[in-house]
């Protein structure tokens, strides 16, 4: 049974440094075309095909992302 996967991130934190883009096997993560707060185009998950790895979230500088891993 393969390990899937999904992540959440804390658009508030995201200063779109794009680490986590860089790092994700599955190409799961872009830069929206939103603004937060602190005017920074965040992060943001949009594929399901997410398997749990976690280097988004290790390589995350502002500790943005939260990753779930499911059987």
């Amino acid at each position: 049974m393969a390990l899937r996967g999904r992540i959440t991130i804390n658009d508030n934190l995201c200063k779109s440094c794009e680490l986590c883009i860089s790092v994700c096997p599955e190409e799961a993560i872009r830069i929206s075309d939103g603004i937060n707060y602190k005017g920074y185009h965040p992060a943001e998950f949009i594929k399901d095909m997410c398997r749990g790895c976690a280097l988004c979230s290790i390589v995350c500088p502002e500790i943005a992302i939260e990753v779930y891993r499911e059987r």
